[in-house]
């Protein structure tokens, strides 16, 4: 975890994600890159706008100033801080910087309250998280001590899950935080306690596993599951799969509503499959 995105508008919200973004790069020596994107007005960006480019160089400039404001605060002295600026299409100039720049993580600020499209860029940040092939780790609140000890992967323990599982084995260990797998019964799709456990126990078996347990959870539905288990053990972060084909709403191979990330009140990160 050397490389670490974070885009940013330059909101309250976006900078929670950069704080916490700090306190990964300070444990881990890793360099943060900034990214931006600059939203020129329509009239801009017209091909036959022979008088755009003075305007457009405004713009790029007042970026460049947000920036320089922002590498002012005092909790970036310790990190190596790299400015990064797009010019398309938000979430397609984040999936490239992440090639470009060869990166591990992506942290994003989110609102929380207005819904999980209603994250500081609009739909765009469900599309990275939907498209990504890096883990996204999406912020809401401010944490002035970003520590997780207990870190919940809910999964439905299939096959495609694994290399989701593999990743966020590797990022808990990077935390230092104990895995918790979880699999949620519901009534549609209900299983014995010993039922789910053998799916479980054949699920990690080979795979490496440590500083885990085996979590069964009933509830009336897997989103509601999720939050309640995290809830009633102080998990500190929610772990999950997304499948790039179908988006957000479709990881477990089922439909899972968006309500998960939008009323969990701490931390998300998400493994694509």
């Amino acid at each position: 975890m050397k490389r670490i995105l974070v885009p940013t508008d330059f909101s309250t919200q976006a900078e929670n994600a950069l704080k916490v973004a700090v306190q990964i790069a300070e444990k881990h020596d890793s360099e943060i890159y900034l990214f931006h994107t600059v939203e020129l007005p329509s009239h801009l960006t017209r091909a036959t706008n022979t008088g755009a480019l003075p305007e457009s160089i405004y713009f790029i400039k007042l970026t460049e100033k947000r920036f320089a404001d922002i590498l002012e605060r005092p909790y970036l002295e310790n990190v190596t801080i790299n400015q990064t600026i797009g010019h398309g299409e938000i979430y397609e100039d984040i999936l490239n910087a992440v090639k470009d720049k060869n990166i591990d993580l992506i942290v994003m600020g989110s609102h929380g309250a207005s819904g999980f499209k209603e994250m500081f860029i609009g739909s765009n940040t469900e599309k990275v998280v939907r498209t990504s092939n890096i883990p996204v780790l999406v912020i809401k609140n401010e944490h002035e001590n970003f520590e997780v000890t207990d870190f919940v992967f809910a999964t439905d323990f299939s096959e495609e899950c694994r290399e989701p599982y593999t990743k966020a084995q590797s990022f808990a260990k990077t935390l230092g935080a104990k895995m918790h797998l979880l699999y949620i019964n519901t009534p549609s799709g209900f299983k014995t306690t010993t039922e789910a456990h053998e799916i479980m126990n054949n699920f990690i078996k080979g795979m490496g596993a440590e500083n885990y347990t085996l979590n069964v959870f009933n509830d009336t539905s897997v989103e509601k599951g999720i939050l309640n288990f995290a809830k009633q053990n102080n998990m500190q972060l929610i772990g999950m799969s997304t499948h790039g084909r179908k988006g957000l709403a479709h990881f477990f191979n089922g439909s899972i509503s968006e309500d998960l990330v939008n009323h969990a009140k701490m931390p998300v990160i998400t493994f694509k499959i």
